[in-house]
């Protein structure tokens, strides 16, 4: 006898629906107590990029779930250098939740990471929808406001290594964001100037160049890619266009502060 038969209300799902569950299981776990965990493609090395938006999802609603609430998106590999060392010709994306912002001039919790980085981006501020194919001029008319902003990236794999599926099933190593002022999307910010300064001292310079070229078409692709995931990019939603330079570590005790031409700064403390 069958135990669908012995326990009618047990319903069978199909095994790879249970492996990509697991999966999110797995990442959600190891971002929640900080603690590493091996390459998903490591033993599941035809984990597809479709599975792995799935897994991303997944475990994105265990945290919804837990009260968390959906604030945006961010993009990710928007820079050529990175496509070029991952292989890859698309961007990627990622899903932005309130547990995950740290108020601007505060500090963040090192211990809540595993080996957090930071990367120097700009933020969009959504005041109408956007979703599927758009242009540059539509993206743009549904800016509310741009502002200097960062990212705290940790991938939750052991040594930062990870292929392309591993890390979109783990929400593209999003983990934190600090968002500066917010700014006139008017003024012309396909190249602005970026530095990233430590403890007062520069490690990183850039311009919002980097980012596909001009910001916009970051947000044009995130618009793309949320509408073949059935999402919208809705009203008062924060889209993060993707990092202008490479990350530094980031470890206790620092000062991390993000200067962008003509938009501000925006900065953060590391404790322990």
């Amino acid at each position: 006898m069958s135990r669908s038969i012995l326990f009618p209300h047990v319903q069978h799902r199909p095994k790879a629906m249970d492996k990509l569950e697991r999966y999110a299981e797995i990442l959600d776990s190891a971002a929640l107590h900080a603690r590493a965990t091996p390459q998903l493609t490591h033993t599941d090395p035809d984990l597809s990029v479709a599975d792995a938006y799935r897994v991303q999802q997944l475990s994105v609603d265990r945290r919804l779930a837990r009260g968390e609430r959906r604030i945006g998106v961010k993009m990710g590999l928007t820079s050529r250098a990175k496509m070029l060392q991952v292989g890859v010709d698309e961007v990627a994306w990622g899903r932005l939740t309130d547990a995950m912002l740290i108020e601007e001039g505060t500090a963040m919790s090192r211990a809540r990471f595993v080996h957090p980085r930071v990367e120097p981006e700009v933020a969009f501020l959504m005041k109408a929808p956007l979703a599927g194919k758009v242009t540059a001029a539509a993206a743009l008319a549904a800016v509310e406001a741009i502002a200097p902003a960062m990212e705290i990236i940790d991938s939750r794999y052991e040594n930062f290594k990870f292929a392309l599926s591993d890390v979109i099933a783990d929400n593209t190593s999003s983990s934190g964001l600090v968002i500066g002022s917010w700014n006139d999307p008017a003024m012309d910010f396909s190249n602005l100037g970026v530095y990233l300064e430590i403890d007062g001292e520069v490690k990183q310079i850039g311009s919002t160049a980097a980012i596909l070229g001009h910001p916009l078409r970051s947000l044009v692709a995130a618009a793309r890619l949320v509408a073949e995931a059935g999402e919208e990019i809705s009203v008062g939603d924060i889209v993060m266009a993707g990092g202008i330079t490479a990350a530094p570590n980031l470890a206790p005790g620092q000062t991390v502060r993000t200067t962008v031409q003509g938009l501000g700064s925006v900065m953060f403390q590391v404790e322990a």
